[in-house]
């Protein structure tokens, strides 16, 4: 997935940068690498059910105080 630009004759470097960013952008390496740059790791199963079970509850005692009208 290398991109490869080469300098042409009598290009300038500056114009040459600017090809090369454009072609990057374009094949999406900048969007993917910014999408992957803070995803972590999978928790194990028992983390993500620890974390499944803590969510139920909450939503159980939030049910619960909806219901007798403190919150």
């Amino acid at each position: 997935m290398a991109i490869e630009v080469r300098k042409r004759e009598g290009e300038t470097t500056s114009s040459l940068l600017y090809r090369f960013s454009k072609r990057v952008q374009h094949s999406g390496v900048v969007k993917e690498t910014r999408k992957r740059q803070f995803t972590g790791r999978i928790p194990n199963r028992s983390k993500r059910r620890a974390a499944a079970l803590y969510r139920i509850t909450r939503q159980a005692e939030f049910q619960k105080t909806k219901k007798r009208g403190s919150k």
